[in-house]
């Protein structure tokens, strides 16, 4: 069996990427469809994906990694048989969550969390290196380096923000040890 990991977007993919590269996920890139992860929401309208699965021999099991999951994933007729689950790993309400989390800003986005986005929280209160987070990977990129701060953010968001809806797991979930 092979892992299908679609990210929604690409920072998800980058964090996904970072946690991959220090062999900090319960799976390696030998499970996954063309030992990489990939920025797709949908199969139909990813022509790697597609590539991927055409050339895969075996079953594969779907890894959907996003803040919003309620988009329904439609498996094309042709991947049906070959695909034999879907799991979501959801970082609700937004990934920045993640950075609010790692500059210990928790307390103070609870406080306007009713009129503020995450993003927009993050955008006014997170500096790298005297740059304002901006959305981009390469903030993400830059900003977990240091894949332990990442792995103690993940674990933080798990383990204060309750459960999720009973189909979407969290991406401690998929964290080794």
């Amino acid at each position: 069996m092979k892992l299908l990991v679609m990210c929604e977007g690409a920072n998800e993919k980058a964090l996904m990427d970072i946690l991959l590269e220090n062999h900090r996920l319960s799976f390696t890139e030998d499970d996954l469809l063309g030992l990489v992860t990939y920025h797709a929401r949908q199969i139909r309208s990813s022509g790697v994906v597609k590539a991927a699965l055409n050339m895969c021999p075996e079953e594969v099991k779907i890894l959907r990694i996003g803040d919003t999951q309620s988009e329904k994933l439609f498996i094309p007729m042709e991947y049906r048989d070959k695909i034999i689950s879907i799991e979501k790993y959801c970082t609700k309400p937004e990934l920045e969550m993640l950075l609010i989390i790692s500059e210990g800003l928790t307390e103070d986005y609870e406080k306007v969390k009713s009129s503020v986005r995450p993003k927009n929280f993050a955008k006014q209160n997170i500096r790298l290196n005297r740059k304002k987070y901006d959305n981009s990977t390469e903030f993400y990129k830059n900003y977990y380096n240091d894949c332990e701060k990442l792995t103690d953010a993940i674990r933080e968001y798990k383990r204060s923000r309750g459960a999720h809806q009973r189909d979407e797991l969290y991406l401690a979930d998929l964290l080794v040890g």
